[in-house]
Parts: structure tokens; C-alpha cells; sequence
């Protein structure tokens, strides 16, 4: 099914993996996804323990430079928020975003860097109703913000290696329904 999954979306988007705080370890589905499809890319912040949002923008948006595909980011927690904040300042070549339970901006004092306005492209903004980093309430407000679909996990507590998804089928699915939408958002603009 991953090689299925590749052949089918990723020729025509530059997917690229956006990590949150502490990077994504091994057992966490970001990497997994990323050892099933090494053509993806992944952002490497120069300190994953120093959540700086301008400063991992700044580094999403050269990885999303470096690839003349549109870029389908697939972020986690303050990865979700580096996402908005990287789209919010460049829309250019952007074709949606995955974005997995996002850390709540205001534990981390960014709320008034992240737009408040709907995105400009396809957005998923997947939640879990036990989610210590965001309640699923808030992370439904910031999806009304961004105009994003808000998908409710159930109760898998931070969407991350202790949620022990493994290659989170579900999440894979989510991946294709977003990049279908961001195929059709293409066609209906070329036409």
C-alpha cells in the first residue's frame, strides 16, 4: 500500500514533513512515514528544543524553495503551527497542509503570529479529544480561523509515538484525501 500510496500522489507534490517540538523519534508516524517515502522531504530545525515560530518558518520555507513541485506539508504539534505561519507569509506554491495535532499557540506565546484568517489552500487540522497540548475545542477554533476541515481522532492523546499508531492508516488516508483536494483545487484554477 505505501508504494500504492506514493505512485498515486506523490509525483506531483513536494511532500514535506514539518516535526514539532523535539523532533519526531523513530516510533513516531512522521518518521515512519518518511522511512516508507524517502523522496518526501523533512525540515530540520537547528534546535528542536527551542520552538522559535519566524526561525522554523523561516527553515520550512527554504525546503519548500528547494522543490518546484507544490508543497503538501504534513505537520505535527508546533510543526502545525510553523505550517500556518510559513503559509500565512508565502502562499506561493503551496498546495495544502496535514496539519496534526497542533500545539495550542498560546502556551507557547505565538497566537498573534498565526493568522486569523481563512488559508489559501486545503487544510486538515486533526485533533484528539484527549490531546494535552490542545483541547479538541481550541484546535476546532483555530480550524474556523484557517478555514480548515477539522477531523476529531477520538482519544489518542498527542497524535505521537506514545499514541503507538505505527504507520497511522488513518493519517495516510487523510494524506490522500488532502492531496486529492489540492489535485482538484489545481484543475479547477488551470481551467
Amino acid at each position: 500500500m505505501a508504494a500504492q500510496l506514493a505512485a498515486q500522489l506523490f509525483p506531483d507534490f513536494h511532500v514535506v514533513i514539518v516535526p514539532g517540538l523535539h523532533d519526531s523519534g523513530p516510533a513516531h508516524w512522521q518518521s515512519r512515514w518518511h522511512r516508507l517515502h524517502p523522496e518526501c522531504s523533512r525540515v530540520r530545525q537547528d534546535d528542536f528544543d527551542d520552538p522559535r515560530l519566524a526561525q522554523w518558518a523561516a527553515r520550512l520555507d527554504q525546503v519548500r524553495a528547494a522543490d518546484p513541485r507544490p508543497a503538501l506539508l504534513v505537520a505535527h504539534s508546533f510543526g502545525a503551527l510553523t505550517a500556518v505561519h510559513s503559509i500565512a507569509r508565502n502562499d506561493d506554491n503551496i498546495a495544502g497542509a496535514l496539519l496534526v495535532a497542533p500545539a495550542d499557540p498560546d502556551k507557547f506565546g505565538v497566537a498573534d503570529l498565526l493568522p486569523a484568517w481563512r488559508l489559501p489552500c486545503p487544510t486538515l487540522v486533526v485533533a484528539s479529544a484527549n490531546d494535552p497540548w490542545m483541547r479538541l475545542e481550541r484546535a476546532a477554533q483555530w480550524a474556523a480561523r484557517w478555514g480548515s476541515e477539522l477531523v476529531d481522532a477520538g482519544r489518542l492523546g498527542h497524535i505521537n509515538a506514545d499514541s503507538r499508531l505505527g504507520d497511522w492508516p488513518a493519517g495516510k488516508t487523510l494524506l490522500r484525501t488532502l492531496a486529492h483536494r489540492a489535485h482538484n483545487r489545481r484543475l479547477a484554477f488551470s481551467a
